[in-house]
């Protein structure tokens, strides 16, 4: 059988959408099934809202996030805006945060996340029920995906620190169900794509909100080319049919 071999910068830019989509789905699932009720327990959004974009280094014992890791994780938004949102969550008792700006879980933030795990467990099993096969074959490839970017160098980093490494690799304790390995594995390897899409505008000269205001046209097929480029190192661990298979596979899940 003949496969299409498609070079790992192709493939980053193909899976991207994919990763994306099914990545929301999955994250919408547990909102709607119970998280937004879970959040309210413990204070609403403004309590809870950055313990979940942090969940995959906060939910480990003694997980942190650096100051520079939390500026690349929101490089999109008002750094103003973002400490007077961490105060808040600071002052409900759900994140400690350290002089030097480094952030970890309170217990009654632990508390939360461990719940949220469990609706996570529940609703991806429910979203995914019947792909046991795909999810499964996923897992596995993301694993090594995210495996082989942890140990490349800083080449292609973007400036101003690496979403990624501060959120990678994804806490996942003995018995984590398949689908919330999916879940944070593929919401992980997003910041990957991230951080390469944060170095080619910079090397192009933009900053984020100039990136952020910049029309569709050649400037910005280039800055995503390159984002591209940059993304594809770990898909070379994987053969042209796996990469395939991952693009199928991701395309063939509901959500």
């Amino acid at each position: 059988m003949n496969t299409v071999d498609l070079a790992p910068h192709r493939i980053a830019g193909l899976l991207a959408p994919a990763v994306d989509r099914v990545f929301v789905a999955g994250m919408l699932a547990g909102r709607d099934g119970g998280g937004a009720e879970l959040s309210q327990r413990y204070g609403g959004p403004a309590a809870t809202g950055f313990l979940v974009d942090l969940r995959t280094r906060l939910a480990a014992p003694g997980g942190t996030v650096d100051r520079p890791g939390f500026a690349a994780i929101t490089r999109y938004h008002d750094p103003v805006t973002c400490q007077r949102m961490l105060d808040k969550q600071v002052a409900y008792g759900m994140i400690h945060r350290r002089p030097d700006g480094g952030l970890w879980a309170t217990d009654r933030g632990s508390a939360f996340l461990a719940e949220l795990h469990q609706v996570h467990a529940e609703v991806t099993e429910e979203l995914w029920a019947g792909q046991d096969e795909r999810v499964l074959r996923l897992v596995t490839s993301l694993g090594r995906l995210l495996a082989y970017a942890l140990v490349l160098t800083d080449e292609h980093a973007a400036p101003g620190g690496s979403a990624f490494a501060a959120l990678a690799p994804p806490y996942e304790p003995d018995g984590t169900p398949p689908g919330v390995l999916l879940l944070n594995r593929l919401g992980t390897l997003r910041y990957h794509r991230a951080d390469a899409h944060a170095a080619a505008w910079a090397a192009a000269g933009h900053t984020a909100s100039s990136v952020a205001a910049l029309p569709a046209g050649p400037e910005r097929l280039a800055i995503e080319q390159e984002t591209d480029r940059r993304a594809a190192g770990p898909y070379t661990t994987l053969s042209a049919e796996e990469r395939l298979t991952m693009l199928a596979d991701l395309a063939a899940l509901p959500g």
